[in-house]
């Protein structure tokens, strides 16, 4: 028995433009009614949320009967902490600030068992396994990683190209703050300039045959984004939406 297919990486692979939420409330409960929403997938959020090892598998857990595919952005791109994402279960990574193609490299055979990487071998106790009920896990599982690739730079931007190139980068998704405060455009990301830098990475992207990401909340930057060819499209985050409901609500009654 081979480790599950990763229906994300066979979508994206395919050029087939799909939706997500950013998960940042760091909680299964929440997750699991996310889950219900009918998103192709969810990211669960380890770089602007307080997840930890422990939160992140309880949301992978919940999740793995909703038909959503989970992704786990990960605070930075230590292999220690792929090895640990990848052993409790996930399949699809989001890794930031990439800005080099050997950056790429490294992180590409930070998710491969040997020869094709250097991923530690210790399915045997892991989630990802099934604990040991996959006997063919360490066979197969190099296959079903999806490696998204958080360009968000001035550096990255211009080393994009290269990063393209290397082996086993499934999408690069595109940061608008970071890149926006990075081009001298602190909190204005819609800055012009910002806008189509990023338009131009994700033409650049899907020309090079790799998937394109983009996180959004306007309709028209999402619509424009999808023009150049984003078809790993986050349209929302369950943090916002929840307190923009709230207050919404509060705001109603207070007169």
């Amino acid at each position: 028995m081979p480790a599950p297919e990763n229906i994300l990486k066979r979508r994206l692979k395919a050029g087939e433009v799909t939706h997500g939420l950013w998960l940042g409330m760091a909680d299964a409960y929440a997750a699991e009614m996310a889950g219900t929403a009918g998103f192709d997938w969810l990211l669960i959020d380890g770089e602007h949320a307080p997840n930890d090892l422990r939160s992140t598998m309880a949301q992978l857990a919940v999740l793995e009967r909703s038909g959503t595919v989970p992704v786990v952005r990960l605070p930075d791109g230590d292999p220690v902490k792929v090895k640990q994402a990848l052993d409790i279960g996930a399949q699809s990574l989001l890794i930031p600030m990439v800005d080099s193609a050997e950056q790429a490299r490294m992180l590409v055979q930070a998710t491969r068992y040997p020869p094709q990487g250097f991923r530690g071998v210790g399915s045997s106790l892991a989630r990802a396994s099934r604990f040991s009920a996959i006997p063919d896990y360490l066979a197969t599982a190099n296959d079903q990683i999806c490696l998204i690739l958080q360009v968000e730079s001035v550096k990255g931007m211009a080393a994009l190209d290269d990063i393209l190139a290397v082996d086993g980068v499934d999408a690069v998704f595109f940061g608008p703050a970071d890149l926006a405060a990075d081009m001298g455009h602190l909190g204005r990301s819609d800055a012009p300039a910002v806008r189509e830098a990023i338009y131009e990475g994700l033409r650049r992207t899907r020309a090079a045959g790799k998937a394109a990401g983009i996180l959004a909340t306007e309709a028209e930057f999402i619509d424009a984004a999808k023009a150049a060819g984003a078809n790993f499209v986050g349209v929302g985050i369950d943090v916002t939406l929840f307190v923009g409901a709230l207050r919404a609500l509060a705001a109603r009654y207070r007169g």
